[in-house]
């Protein structure tokens, strides 16, 4: 394999992994970060078993599940306690389940990872790559490079996707979310994902998300859904106004938020983005700048883990850059698509201002998942292991079987 020098434009969790994976193989790897000083951005979230074979290939899954929250069961229900989703790991695999990890516990262990983070660009954002894809252009109309492969793990939002693709699907997503980490103390449902609905137009989650490091105290990830054209109008309804709707949805969440004031709670918005190919030249897209999508299905950061150590095969076996990354965006499109399609579906069923969608939601969802081969397609979409619409994505032996012996200690 030929070491390539390569630039990482973005330090999330793609950009992170990416930088871990290509480095150990010898790599040139720069990191481009337009935060002065990089961090997590966001609450909690729920490694699939997808995600965490990813960490176990890296040798990093002891330590994400010390951190982390073991989570089994996936449970939504209406405010008068009328079940609409339950779904159980154990359905397919006893020995599988997710992990709520929070934000920063994630971000801390990919960062020790790697060995060249002190060299980071911080503060540095990239706009701009030269027409031979080899240079890239800061804010500030400095050049870098030049680079044998640049990668593009700058976010939904990405400024340099119009690069790849300029014709693809790119909009705003219409509902987002609020979002806040409080102490777990005595949530009884410690291994469940647990949601409430009204209609599609409300929802309130809790996530255990487990422990960060320097944070010893198990948390929860709280969400409220939100359109993100009615973010000024909950600010101006005022704290009082939001608790007293919290209170009569669920008012055992509102007894985890003891104390969450306005400033605590983080504001989230998203977007949709397909492009229609994912590299040019030596330019290649990865994370949610190749493939944003509702949050509902909470593939973002597996999918991310997933991209990069893509990629890195991917280079492994092909010494032509070209080569390797149509094998990258061949090996990952079939997986992300599947995804997309099912986002683009089932959002509106818990995200919209459609009553009847919702109604008849709450109707048949649960029923259709108990027809024979329906509870187990759920499952395997919940997981992401779906690729395609028939095919499934690999679990290696070993990965499970490490993943088991923690549950067992």
């Amino acid at each position: 394999m030929t070491p390539r020098h390569v630039a990482i434009v973005g330090y999330g969790t793609a950009g992170q992994a990416a930088a871990v994976l290509l480095a150990r193989d010898g790599h040139r790897v720069e990191v481009f970060e337009q935060a002065p000083q990089p961090g997590p951005v966001g609450a909690g979230f729920l490694l699939q078993p997808t995600g965490l074979q990813v960490l176990w290939a890296m040798g990093l899954l002891d330590a994400a599940l010390a951190h982390g929250a073991p989570v089994r069961r996936l449970y939504g229900e209406t405010p008068c306690g009328r079940a609409v989703m339950d779904m159980r790991y154990a359905g397919l695999d006893a020995r599988l389940c997710g992990l709520g990890m929070q934000r920063g516990a994630l971000f801390s262990l990919l960062a020790q990872a790697w060995d060249g983070i002190d060299s980071m660009h911080r503060g540095t954002r990239i706009i701009a790559i030269d027409d031979d894809t080899r240079r890239i252009r800061d804010a500030d109309g400095r050049w870098h490079g030049p680079f044998d492969l640049i990668i593009a793990a700058d976010g939904s939002g990405s400024c340099l996707r119009r690069h790849v693709d300029a014709g693809g699907l790119d909009r705003p997503y219409p509902w987002g979310a609020l979002w806040c980490l409080v102490p777990r103390g005595d949530w009884p449902w410690e291994d469940e994902l647990r949601q409430r609905y009204v209609a599609a137009r409300r929802m309130i989650g809790l996530l255990p998300v487990g422990t960060r490091p320097g944070d010893d105290t198990p948390r929860l990830s709280f969400f409220w859904s939100l359109r993100s054209d009615d973010f000024d109008a909950w600010r101006t309804r005022g704290m009082a106004a939001w608790i007293d709707e919290v209170r009569s949805i669920w008012p055992e969440a509102l007894d985890r938020l003891g104390g969450v004031e306005e400033t605590s709670l983080a504001r989230a918005s998203y977007r949709d983005a397909v492009p229609r190919r994912w590299h040019r030249d030596r330019v290649v897209l990865m994370g949610d700048a190749a493939h944003a999508m509702s949050p509902q299905l909470g593939q973002g950061v597996n999918m991310a883990l997933m991209d990069a150590l893509s990629l890195r095969d991917a280079l492994r076996a092909h010494p032509d850059i070209g080569a390797a990354l149509a094998a990258y965006e061949h090996a990952r499109r079939r997986h992300v698509r599947i995804y997309q399609f099912w986002s683009r579906w089932l959002t509106p069923l818990f995200q919209s201002d459609r009553d009847l969608v919702a109604a008849l939601r709450d109707i048949a969802f649960l029923p259709l998942g108990r027809l024979p081969g329906g509870r187990g397609h759920m499952l395997h979409v919940l997981r992401g292991t779906q690729h395609g619409m028939f095919g499934k994505v690999g679990l290696e032996a070993a990965f499970v079987d490490a993943l088991a012996g923690h549950a067992r200690r």
